[in-house]
């Protein structure tokens, strides 16, 4: 039974996973990353000067971030050290700079690679910085979360930043070429075939190049190629982590396309969480605040709509309440936007907080007794139901310090446009009456 194959490796290598079997070993083999490794480019031109400098790579999972720290050791002859924070501690720095300095002592330069190096806590990473400070490692750490969040500034201060990008379909589909390249003539594998992984592998050379290989297993003289590859594929999640980077800017994106008013940039990125596996319900908690803050009182439907959309999931459950998140999404991104409601609530808030317990004026002070109604209690006050169209002109309903002060200012949209023409014509009618007076 023949199968199409894989590059030939040594015995040795038989046991490796492909993805680890297809690292390159130099630059000019190195696909992805042009950004930070063109010709003119930072690390490009950190190889030709020949410097080297302690950084920290921040990107996806499988997109070089350790195949090219491997390379620097290369290139520059240094020896390699290789840790990770998942599997390590204070200890195993320890070991690490202690194998380091036996370097050193050789006259040689060191590169101690950290991988995953956010999981490392404050104290973990404080033991790094006299070492790196001396000069008795080049310190490279690989992360896939945001370092201004998990990395402490002392460390910060003493690399540099560099952030890889996911990489796009034809760098995949390149990789994963390459991995076909020694093929005999049993390989049925098309580019269509390399695309289609491709596509579902979310810009991670590690993913792909593993899909592949379980497809190739999978594979014999008689497949229907297409099939095995679809079924290997199949129910494969996109990159999203609830507690990690992607979570947080994949939500921000939907605030901020719904609050654009894009519908179409709404509804993608509420299919892009769903499809990643987030809490339905925290989407609908989260179009709820939306609702009332980038919408409020333009259109208060809309905060009903997202209750009710709310509600709807949690009684149909999934697949089918998602419809309902949808239809919710969409109509938020299309009414009319008002932040008016929350800078006044920000507003107000803010000045209880600095201006303290301000005194209620006595003619708003409930008079249940003859000792309040004695200390003015409720003197004077007028019921808004026995004036005019139901309104005191002239009222002060503010404690007397911030007499004029106004929270909230509508906006020229939705329904806002009327309760603005109509909060004129009663603040109107109050400065006329407060002047007469």
């Amino acid at each position: 039974m023949q199968q199409p194959s894989l590059p030939d490796m040594d015995q040795t290598d038989s046991f490796k996973p492909l993805a680890d079997k297809m690292r390159p070993v130099s630059l000019d083999k190195f696909i992805g990353q042009k950004h930070l490794l063109g010709a003119d480019k930072p690390l490009a031109q950190a190889i030709k000067k020949g410097h080297l400098h302690s950084m920290i790579f921040w990107g996806p999972p499988g997109t070089g971030k350790t195949t090219l720290a491997r390379m620097f050791a290369t290139y520059f002859d240094a020896a390699w050290i290789s840790i990770s924070a998942v599997l390590s501690g204070v200890k195993d720095i320890r070991e690490a700079i202690a194998q380091a300095r036996q370097f050193k002592a050789e006259n040689r330069q060191v590169i101690l690679f950290v991988d995953e190096v956010h999981r490392f806590n404050k104290s973990q990473q404080d033991a790094f910085l006299p070492h790196i400070e001396d000069g008795t490692v080049v310190f490279i750490g690989a992360t896939t979360e945001n370092p201004s969040f998990v990395i402490i500034n002392a460390l910060l201060s003493r690399v540099r930043i560099y952030v890889f990008k996911a990489l796009d379909v034809d760098e995949l589909s390149e990789i994963l070429q390459n991995a076909l390249n020694d093929k005999s003539s049993g390989n049925k594998f098309t580019g269509q075939h390399l695309k289609l992984i491709a596509q579902t592998s979310d810009g991670d050379a590690r993913r792909a190049l593993n899909f592949l290989e379980l497809a190739s297993d999978l594979t014999d003289e008689n497949s229907d190629i297409t099939q095995v590859v679809r079924s290997v594929i199949n129910n494969t999640s996109r990159r999203f982590d609830k507690q990690g980077d992607d979570f947080y800017e994949q939500i921000s994106a939907l605030h901020k396309s719904i609050r654009g008013s894009d519908p179409d940039a709404a509804i993608y990125w509420l299919c892009r969480m769903l499809d990643g596996g987030i809490d339905p319900v925290y989407l609908a908690r989260r179009m709820l605040r939306m609702a009332s803050e980038d919408i409020g009182n333009a259109d208060p439907k809309a905060l009903h709509m997202a209750m009710d959309a709310w509600q709807s999931y949690e009684r149909l459950g999934s697949p089918e309440g998602e419809l309902a998140l949808a239809q919710c999404a969409l109509y938020l991104a299309v009414a009319p936007k008002s932040n008016a409601s929350y800078k006044a609530y920000k507003k107000a808030m803010q000045e209880v907080k600095t201006r303290g317990s301000l005194a209620v004026p006595l003619h708003l002070r409930n008079a249940p007794t003859d000792l309040l109604r004695k200390l003015d209690y409720g003197k004077d006050y007028r019921y808004a139901h026995d004036e005019e169209n139901g309104f005191v002109a002239g009222e002060i309903y503010l404690p007397d310090e911030l007499k004029g002060v106004q929270y909230y200012e509508p906006v020229n949209r939705g329904l806002e446009m009327k309760i603005k023409q109509h909060l004129a014509s009663l603040r109107a009618r109050n400065k006329k009456a407060q002047d007469e007076n």
